[in-house]
């Protein structure tokens, strides 16, 4: 039986606690990539992995403001950690939104009970998978997706693939990631977001039961089916603005250990006192918290949103997208000002290797990129002027 929290509070103080371990070593493991064992066993063993899990099935049975609070605690000081938690919370919302009651609630009862890590095999861009259907009702799937975030440590995954037919329509799925056939390949080497275990999943036949589908209502049948892209960007917006603001107190600590020093033309006495590094770190947190307040407003309305439940409608799931998007765009951009903004501040001795401060800029870098900023502004652009909603998708 795996370990439940009492309460919020107590949840939160758990994660804080986490996070201070978690920010003494994430410059290093940074470095060395691969995967967190160590850490994940220890938000395994929390009972944090419960926490978003209804209590009638077993879990604390907190809710999403409460959640990304939880989230904003460990992305502050390592965003690869943030991610892989974010994610398995991810998916217990994606086999909420797309499968059927008796299917979702099985497997939220069955995570409680077994102290289940998901992980996240939906990448949709391109029929890289084929599920062909079996006389038995059965399917196999063979194929490969890239970017299955979490795949390597995870007890249970969610894959989408097309059918094997004229429609080539897409299914989803929840299975173990030990069943035969599936292999992960652990081949993820980019320049951020190191400890995310992004790489590629395979799948050799693999045998999916018909009970195993997500069918009922299945992927972007519906406005609240269709609500699951709407969360990655909320967590997404809220994972850029917490680098950033973890790139900021980080700067903030270096200039107060005296480590840094006026220029030499500079007229104050000391960097602490010199105009224009402070001028840098006052532009820097009107442009945190002018972000943060967009975040933030987003992070209050998810709950009744989600609380329509299959209710929602197409315009209030739309009016939900478009905020999502403003604050997504005023992180993205925010992350990157800052993250790299900081070194203009703290000048040439802040990019010594040791201390690390370029994985904030490169973890923000490397994460915007996997949904472009540019179609987020079209789509604000579209509705400001011809009050048009971003038509629903795995990405919007």
């Amino acid at each position: 039986m795996s370990k439940i929290l009492g309460s919020y509070e107590e949840a939160l103080q758990v994660a804080k606690t986490l996070a201070a371990g978690f920010a003494k070593t994430a410059a290093a493991r940074d470095k060395s990539g691969g995967t967190p064992a160590k850490e994940l066993d220890l938000i395994k063993s929390s009972g944090l992995l419960n926490f978003f899990i209804a209590k009638e099935h077993g879990g604390t049975g907190g809710n999403w403001k409460q959640l990304i609070a939880i989230f904003t605690e460990f992305a502050r000081v390592d965003s690869s950690l943030a991610h892989l938690f974010a994610f398995h919370n991810y998916q217990l919302a994606t086999v909420r939104l797309y499968g059927a009651k008796e299917q979702w609630t099985k497997l939220h009862r069955d995570t409680a009970a077994n102290g289940w890590f998901w992980a996240n095999a939906l990448n949709q861009l391109k029929r890289d998978v084929i599920a062909t259907k079996q006389s038995d009702g059965s399917y196999r799937w063979n194929g490969v997706k890239t970017f299955a975030t979490g795949s390597k440590s995870a007890d249970y995954i969610t894959i989408t693939g097309s059918e094997n037919s004229e429609e080539g329509k897409t299914l989803a799925a929840a299975i173990p990631t030990k069943r035969e056939g599936v292999e992960i390949e652990g081949d993820w080497d980019n320049i951020g977001q190191r400890q995310t275990d992004s790489g590629r999943l395979f799948f050799y036949n693999v045998r999916v039961e018909a009970s195993e589908i997500l069918s009922d209502p299945g992927p972007l049948s519906t406005p609240f089916s269709s609500f699951r892209p709407l969360i990655g960007q909320l967590f997404f917006g809220n994972l850029f603005l917490s680098v950033a603001e973890g790139a900021f107190a980080a700067a903030i600590n270096y200039v107060r250990g005296k480590e840094t020093r006026p220029w030499l033309s500079s007229i104050a006495s000391s960097a602490q006192k010199d105009p224009l590094l402070l001028r840098r770190l006052g532009e820097a947190l009107v442009d945190l918290e002018s972000a943060r307040a967009l975040v933030d407003r987003v992070n209050d309305l998810i709950d009744p949103v989600w609380a329509k439940a299959e209710a929602l409608s197409e315009q209030e799931r739309g009016e939900f997208a478009i905020a999502v998007a403003k604050s997504r765009a005023a992180a993205t951009k925010t992350a990157l000002a800052v993250t790299s903004g900081i070194f203009d501040a703290l000048g040439s001795r802040a990019t010594t290797r040791e201390l690390g401060f370029d994985r904030f800029w490169r973890n923000a870098r490397t994460q915007t990129l996997h949904d472009p900023i540019d179609y987020k502004l079209v789509a604000i652009g579209d509705h400001a002027l011809n009050g048009d909603y971003p038509a629903p998708s795995f990405y919007s």
